[in-house]
């Protein structure tokens, strides 16, 4: 009923497109991959689309006036694609001759996006079943606390009426074999993922190993798992997936004898060395090495292990292109060292006056980092710095919003009083990203009294974290 109510909502802008697609039914007849992708993004962060394969961009789609953006391909091979609104993207699937069209509002990405047309149906099982799956792992880590027989028939309940979901939208709309992989991926891979996670999660939250208590047969499902599927190589559940399960394989246990930063690059080492063991397909195995990689290389900091980590990584990875997001994040982890000048990128202050972060590197700085998207923590955040400030006045409290548009920057500043704080926005994200190695929230940056780089990744939060301003 929700569908049909959204359809109703995004006709009056299909009206015109699909027109256009009746007009050119004959003149392009004879073309048998001709495409048509577009849509509209209600409250746009930014004015482009960008149409993805493989993480790769094919085009940027530039927005009207209107807000909605269209293109042909003449030739578009039939496959998984994405489309991104920086910082949300998500995936759409075209058979030969689709032509589909979206609408999304960027305040609450993924439960608006909708598509209409030719092909609609099976991308909007798509996102039924990436939905079902965000909610149930909401709420799933209450049930990780559970005795095994009481996690499993909970588990097994919802996977077989998602399985029953997915059987009747199958036989709806008689979908094609190549479609069904990423169907029963996104079915199967969100199951998998929970029995992956829960001897891990079960002994962090209820103290008990549950290894040695595990039915024999418990990762038998492992036997079906295509661990070289290329066409899987670059989506996400897939993805996911197998980095939980690495991270299962990977556990060391005897982890006491270790101290937490060399647990950590143990683990991280075992990881890829079985990654490299299990995966022989170099495009699949490059990509969850690239995985590993990128979540390792973000924690808290210790050169000499993350030397160690690359030169392993550079072992096993094959993958040497310019583009590899490896490589860039090493080589902005290498400019944060200790003691650098903190890297210059561009902000922007409420005043709308551009603001060069060096102006506001002073000795005794902390960077800090929020969206509107992450409300619980960005007024965390605020009030923890706030409360810093009177405890440590020396220092220069820095806020820097990022993936917000600066209306709503702005807008959410309004309904608030943050003393003492400088708040900027970063409108370039690439660009902080790349030089300052930020991809989430939860980082903190600070600089010393002589105005260079004490710890570029930190956590406020930490319970340690006051002694890095003493």
């Amino acid at each position: 009923m929700m569908h049909k109510i959204n359809n109703i909502k995004v006709l009056s802008f299909l009206i015109p497109i699909m027109v256009l697609f009746s007009s050119c039914k004959n003149e392009f007849k004879g073309c048998e991959y001709v495409a048509y992708f577009g849509g509209e993004i209600v409250n746009p962060n930014n004015p482009y689309v960008l149409f993805c394969k493989d993480n790769e961009v094919i085009d940027t789609l530039k927005l009207d006036k209107n807000n909605r953006f269209f293109i042909q391909f003449d030739s578009l091979a039939p496959g998984l694609y994405s489309f991104k609104h920086e910082p949300e993207y998500q995936y759409v699937y075209f058979d030969k001759n689709d032509s589909i069209m979206v609408r999304v509002n960027s305040k609450d990405f993924d439960e608006s996006v909708v598509f209409c047309g030719r092909g609609d149906q099976k991308n909007n099982f798509l996102m039924e079943i990436y939905l079902k799956n965000e909610k149930d792992r909401n709420k799933m880590f209450e049930f990780f606390d559970d005795n095994f027989e009481d996690f499993s028939k909970g588990i097994d309940s919802t996977f077989a009426k998602e399985t029953a979901f997915y059987t009747k939208r199958k036989e709806e709309i008689k979908w094609s074999e190549d479609f069904d992989v990423f169907a029963k991926a996104s079915l199967n891979f969100n199951y998998y993922s929970k029995k992956e996670l829960y001897p891990l999660i079960h002994r962090i939250r209820t103290g008990e190993d549950m290894i040695e208590k595990l039915p024999a047969n418990y990762y038998d499902y492992r036997k079906n798992i295509d661990f070289n599927n290329v066409a899987l190589s670059n989506y996400a559940p897939y993805v996911t997936y197998l980095s939980h399960m690495l991270n299962n394989m990977g556990t060391i246990n005897y982890h006491n004898h270790f101290t937490e930063e060399d647990l950590a690059l143990k683990t991280n080492i075992n990881k890829m060395t079985i990654a490299d063991t299990l995966i022989k397909n170099e495009k699949v195995k490059n990509s969850i090495l690239n995985n590993i990689a990128f979540t390792y290389l973000l924690e808290d900091q210790n050169m000499t292990n993350n030397n160690k980590f690359l030169d392993t990584y550079k072992k096993l990875s094959t993958d040497k292109s310019k583009k590899n997001e490896i490589n860039t994040i090493c080589n902005a982890i290498q400019m944060l060292k200790v003691g650098n000048e903190l890297p210059h990128v561009s902000l922007t202050d409420v005043e709308d006056n551009e603001v060069s972060s060096t102006t506001v590197t002073k000795p005794n700085t902390v960077f800090f980092f929020w969206t509107e998207k992450a409300r619980s923590h960005f007024e965390a955040v605020h009030t923890k710095a706030m409360a810093l400030k009177n405890k440590f006045p020396q220092y220069n409290f820095v806020a820097i919003n990022i993936n917000d548009s600066k209306e709503d920057w702005k807008k959410t500043l309004r309904k608030y009083n943050f003393k003492d704080i400088t708040d900027l926005h970063c409108s370039d994200f690439e660009d902080i990203k790349n030089k300052w190695a930020i991809n989430k929230i939860h980082r903190t940056i600070i600089i010393d009294s002589k105005g260079v780089i004490k710890n570029a990744f930190a956590n406020i939060f930490d319970s340690q974290f006051e002694e890095n301003l003493k």
